[in-house]
């Protein structure tokens, strides 16, 4: 038995390294990793069958997954809410990395492999960023019938016919597999992302009247992921990690680990820069302010303070130049666009007891909406409410909300009152500091997103997650991890 319980053990503990170096860069691989966990963890339970002795955390948990099953019975979809459980059982994430970091080995290996998984997610944006993607038209002939289709100058076209164009040559050779027939072209234009459709006699790839071109450098980073809001969402947790742990390392600032860290810090931010998303930015700047006010000296916040207003100066101008809205900006169409939602939201919350009870359920939206004549009835683009606590509310009704709540609130307490810990030693307390910063970050970005439906983020918030309370679960043991 001892044999069998070390072989799972080991087995699990391979899915969770795995599990956070992925976490930053696929998707796949990081829920492959978790379904394989998952089957070693539920395997050594049935053999082992440890002691499980819930706490006020658990609970709210549970109370959290119980409610959120309950609106998924009550749902006007009930097939497809109950469907959107499997998002919410990767909450499991959270106990198999606490109940399975049983060592310090185990520990920095987590630690050290979350850091690398994102710092090759920001190279891998730094070269994109540098070599350029897609085809950007800087001039075009009068004449040409991609500005006939719409295209204008100094836009970048995306794909054609579905696929990714990066020169006029693979322009010219995906119009010409259909000749006489519509081609459907993807561009971008600042915040804009369109389709226009062209249909041309195409005899070489002059005809295309396309005069200069390059390299598209204007679409915002977004990693391995495709998305740049998830890449933002990902690197402010991960980022707001890895500043706890520089803010309480000892040592000189250019020497050793806190080295190594500044150098993670840096880059992570400047990755978090070039995803151009105001609300991880401003999450990000919550997370940095209320660590420092913890960890930092006066005179450091003062030093910090000074360097910080060129920066957000700098932020607010590139802003300016490369999306065309300022930071709060009410003319801007994605703020005219969350007002209108979040105020459509709020009436179908209150015109139901039900609503308010169990709410419409998980995605049910989706093929209701014109019941309450949602999204300017349908002249919005259809999708989620832009809002984490709104969402709840909406999806699942105000108990599931109050849940939420009351679990953010006890994590948080538990952060808070672990990091007043002195005897708390290095890397613990660096952990549980950037865990307290990072979800400050998240929960802020998460009124105006619905980070929380994003499963690549809240992967890596809940693998934050369980980190941190494997580090508070064992800091008054003989095994204490730091």
């Amino acid at each position: 038995m001892e044999r069998f319980e070390s072989i799972t053990t080991r087995a699990l503990q391979a899915c969770l390294l795995l599990m956070a170096f992925a976490a930053p860069i696929s998707i796949a691989a990081t829920q492959t990793a978790w379904a394989f966990a998952l089957l070693f963890w539920i395997i050594r339970t049935v053999a082992v069958r440890p002691r499980i002795r819930p706490a006020a955390f658990d609970l709210a948990v549970l109370a959290f997954i119980a409610l959120s099953l309950i609106s998924s019975v009550f749902s006007y979809e009930p097939r497809v809410s109950l469907g959107k459980m499997a998002a919410v059982s990767l909450v499991t994430i959270v106990y198999l990395f606490a109940g399975n970091i049983q060592d310090r080995r185990m520990f920095g290996r987590v630690i050290v492999l979350l850091l690398v998984g994102c710092f090759a997610a920001c190279i891998f944006a730094f070269l994109t960023f540098a070599v350029g993607k897609n085809l950007k038209v800087l001039r075009l002939a009068e004449d040409s019938p991609l500005r006939m289709a719409g295209i204008e100058e100094n836009d970048t076209i995306l794909k054609a016919g579905g696929r990714q164009v990066a020169s006029p040559e693979q322009l010219a050779a995906v119009i010409a597999e259909t000749p006489g027939q519509a081609v459907p072209i993807d561009g971008y234009r600042h915040e804009l992302l369109y389709t226009s459709n062209i249909v041309f006699p195409l005899s070489d790839v002059s005809s295309l009247g396309i005069v200069d071109w390059s390299r598209g450098r204007d679409t915002r980073a977004s990693g391995f992921y495709g998305q740049y809001v998830t890449f933002a969402e990902v690197l402010q947790l991960i980022t707001s990690l890895a500043l706890g742990l520089l803010l309480l390392a000892d040592g000189s600032i250019f020497r050793g680990k806190r080295l190594l860290l500044l150098i993670a810090v840096t880059t992570f931010a400047a990755a978090l820069f070039l995803t151009i998303t105001r609300a991880s930015w401003l999450a990000f700047l919550a997370s940095a302010g209320v660590m420092l006010l913890i960890a930092a000296r006066p005179r450091t916040l003062l030093i910090l303070a000074a360097c910080a207003v060129p920066l957000i100066i700098g932020g607010l101008i590139y802003l300016q130049q490369k999306r065309q809205v300022n930071f709060f900006d009410s003319a801007d169409d994605s703020t005219a666009w969350r007002l209108t939602i979040w105020h459509e939201a709020l009436n179908v919350i209150v015109s139901s007891p039900r609503h308010l009870a169990v709410g419409i359920g998980m995605d049910s939206v989706k093929t209701h909406w014109q019941d309450w004549q949602m999204f300017d009835n349908g002249r919005r683009p259809l999708g989620h409410m832009h809002s984490t606590p709104l969402q709840f509310a909406f999806e699942r009704g105000i108990p599931a909300l109050a849940a939420w709540i009351v679990w953010m609130f006890i994590y948080l307490k538990l952060l808070w009152s672990h990091i007043r810990r002195k005897d708390l030693p290095w890397p613990g307390r660096g952990v549980v500091l950037g865990a307290l910063g990072g979800t400050v970050g998240f929960l802020t970005s998460g009124l105006v997103h619905y980070n929380w439906g994003d499963s690549e983020v809240v992967m890596v918030f809940y693998i934050i997650m369980g980190i941190s309370l494997a580090v508070m679960r064992r800091s008054q043991t003989a095994e204490a991890l730091c």
